[in-house]
């Protein structure tokens, strides 16, 4: 236990018996800190096996502690272990070595609340689907970040059901535009309560008379920007509320001198408002979209556009949404801070992982020294896969290789199933340079849906007991190790 004088918290941090030794010598790396602790082993091995309700049974004297750290893989709600006991409790980072950046001592927290871009997320087969369906898009991409749900309507294609389906959006609390280059789709959509609609020329913006929708403007012909500054100066000499888009053309189409347009718009143009269709690159490109995103919203942040129109027609364009919303906050905080894209959110970086291996093959030597049960841990690092347990360690590239040298009983299928998973898993991270731990699923960023902490708890308990199923076993008590015959051939 420490004992600083200046100390204004005293903070109790749980752990398991793994990583006891490496969080007090963490911690008293750290030294000077600002608050007095004292670390406690829970009575696990791993410190990931910990529970909110385990710790509500286990924990004792603690009445003397302002906080209480957990472990970040720790399970459960932690906010009811609070109120049950009585004291604050925090989860703390996933990777012990990244506890001094918890504390603020690698820089200041990073706040992604704010963005200045307006998503659109077009459904872009409305008229081909029902209204339920069309309600059930709009809450996904609500949820992943939209702000205005598009309609898009098709040409030659009847849409009987346009007004319906734009007044059930409305009920339901969403901003709604209607897309179409038909004037009777525009005035359709405007009338049934379309808060903007895509897309207007200067040829038609008497349905702006018509209607109370904001139009997002385009060029009467494609690449030109004149009629497009017409139809913006009549507009603002009337004091009506609009977008302008000059279009982005997909790669080898134009698309270099389109983002040219951009630039010139806006410094032509620098107070009015300007949204960009960022579909024909994303959809159009055969590219992971995270990077492409992160590029595109880069330009955005740069020329401060205030709107984007997304899309999620190909499969794998599927997180797109998603993807734009982190974007826009991440360029954001960067403009902000006048500082890089870099350091602020690990989303986009959806394949790659700028710390794939936090541990050395010689760190992994040291941690497989300490254990002292049969249960095997398995981690990477940049040589390859690790394996072990009390009787030694086995690495390699290839789980093929390892799964024969491991003391896997026949009739125990579940932990066979267990470590199968596990392997394949530590394998596509090693492979393509991501972090793996022991029971997690690989991190994704926003490709994935996160899951809710309930989820995880079910999957993490259905890995215990396959993985701790062999320890009921009466055969596994009296069998010898492959792993240790196996290690003990390797050094002869």
């Amino acid at each position: 236990m420490t004992d600083n004088q200046s100390a204004t918290e005293h903070i109790l941090f749980l752990t398991g018996k793994l990583a006891e030794k490496r969080l007090n010598r963490i911690l008293e790396s750290m030294q000077p800190i600002e608050f007095s602790y004292e670390v406690r082993n829970l009575g696990v091995s791993v410190a990931a096996l910990m529970t909110a309700q385990m710790i509500v049974r286990r924990l004792k004297d603690f009445a003397s502690f302002d906080k209480i750290i957990v472990p970040g893989l720790c399970r459960g709600d932690i906010s009811q272990a609070s109120e049950e006991l009585g004291v604050e409790f925090v989860r703390g980072p996933v990777d012990l070595k990244d506890l001094p950046v918890f504390f603020g001592r690698a820089g200041k927290e990073v706040d992604l609340s704010q963005h200045d871009v307006k998503i659109f997320g077009e459904i872009v087969d409305a008229p081909m689907v029902s209204v339920e369906e069309v309600i059930k898009r709009a809450r996904k991409y609500r949820t992943d970040g939209a702000d205005v749900i598009d309609i898009g309507c098709l040409p030659d294609t009847a849409f009987p059901h346009l007004e319906e389906t734009i007044r059930t959006l409305k009920q339901e609390g969403f901003v709604v535009s209607i897309d179409s280059l038909e004037e009777d789709d525009l005035l359709r959509g405007g009338k049934a309560g379309a808060d903007y609609m895509l897309s207007l020329k200067e040829s038609t913006l008497w349905i702006v008379d018509e209607v109370e929708t904001i139009p997002i403007l385009i060029p009467d012909t494609h690449g030109e920007l004149n009629s497009l500054y017409r139809a913006i100066e009549k507009l603002s000499a009337a004091g009506k509320s609009f977008y302008a888009d000059p279009i982005l053309d997909p790669i080898h189409f134009g698309f270099t001198e389109s983002i040219c347009r951009y630039r010139e718009l806006r410094q032509q143009c620098p107070d009015i408002p300007i949204m960009m269709g960022i579909g024909n690159l994303t959809e159009l490109t055969e590219a992971d979209t995270t990077g492409i995103n992160a590029m595109l919203f880069g330009i955005i942040s740069e020329l401060e556009l205030d709107a984007v129109l997304a899309t999620e027609v190909s499969a794998h364009c599927s997180s797109a949404i998603r993807e734009a919303d982190l974007a826009r906050r991440m360029m954001f905080a960067a403009r902000r801070d006048n500082s890089l894209p870099k350091g602020l959110d690990s989303g986009l970086l959806g394949l790659h992982s700028r710390k794939p291996f936090p541990y050395t093959s010689e760190e992994i030597e040291e941690l497989a020294s300490e254990v002292k049960d049969p249960s095997y841990r398995i981690q990477t690092s940049n040589e390859g896969v690790h394996v072990y347990n009390r009787d030694g360690m086995v690495m390699s590239q290839n789980p093929f290789d390892l799964f024969p040298q491991l003391d896997l009983l026949q009739d125990d299928a579940p932990h066979a199933f267990y470590m199968g998973v596990e392997l394949g898993r530590a394998q596509i991270a090693w492979q393509i340079g991501k972090p793996y731990m022991q029971d997690e699923e690989l991190e994704w960023g926003v490709c994935v849906e996160t899951k809710t902490e309930q989820q995880k708890d079910e999957d993490s308990r259905a890995a215990h007991v396959m993985r701790d199923k062999r320890k009921e076993s009466s055969e596994y008590k009296q069998a010898g190790s492959t792993l240790q015959a196996s290690r003990k051939r390797r050094k002869k």
